[in-house]
Parts: C-alpha cells; structure tokens; sequence
C-alpha cells in the first residue's frame, strides 16, 4: 500500500498492517506508541503499519516507520465506530482490501473477498 498524489513521489510505503488487538490509551505520541509497538510487537519493523484504537473504537491511531522516522495519523469517523477486534486469538494483519473497509468504518471481518465498496449516499 502506498500513499499516492498525483505527481509526487510516494512519501509513506506501507508493506504491512499489524492491529494491536483490544483497547489502547491513545493519548500519548509517537514514543508511547512505539513503545507499545515494542511490547506487542518485539520492534517496529520498516514500511510496516501498526494500527491502535482506544476503548470505544471511535479512534484509530496509525504508526509507521519509514526507515529514517516515524509518521503517525489519526483516523475517526463523523458517526458510529471501528470494527475493532477484542480477542487476542484474532489476525492481528490485513490484507489492503481488509485495511479499505476498517477505515471505512466497515465490518471488514465479515467482507468477502470478492465484496466492492461503494458511496453511501444519504437521502
């Protein structure tokens, strides 16, 4: 997965997307974070993706390390909340399609793999 703008060289490359499962305090930065890409993770690997969300999954934070730092976003949703998973026994990577539809706000364990995402449009 690479982010894309037209006409400008890739800045963030992402070969991987690992959730940390269950509920995470995202009030801390980068370094609290990474701290607990280290503890759950062993370390934070280059062009991978660690994805966090705090309790009520209505917030997404992304941690990636580019090789030379480290970019961290957040994601919410105007309505409603993630489909986050609770247990550890989940996959913990995701697949870019799988990736398109948790950010969506999705239930993207549940999409098939064939499945399309359309607009929803309200009325």
């Amino acid at each position: 997965m690479v982010a894309r703008v037209a006409g400008v060289t890739p800045m963030i490359r992402v070969e991987a997307i690992w959730l940390a499962v269950g509920a995470s305090d995202l009030r801390g930065g980068i370094d609290r974070l990474l701290g607990l890409v280290i503890s759950r993770f062993g370390s934070a690997q280059r062009h991978h993706a660690y994805v966090f969300a705090n309790r009520r999954a209505t917030r997404l934070k992304v941690l990636v390390f580019d090789g030379a730092g480290m970019w961290l976003c957040t994601r919410r949703l105007q309505e409603g909340s993630f489909a986050w998973p609770q247990d550890s026994e989940a996959a913990p990577s995701l697949s870019p399609q799988q990736w398109a539809w948790l950010v969506a706000g999705l239930p993207w364990q549940r999409m098939a793999a064939q499945a399309s995402v359309g607009a929803i449009r309200r009325v």
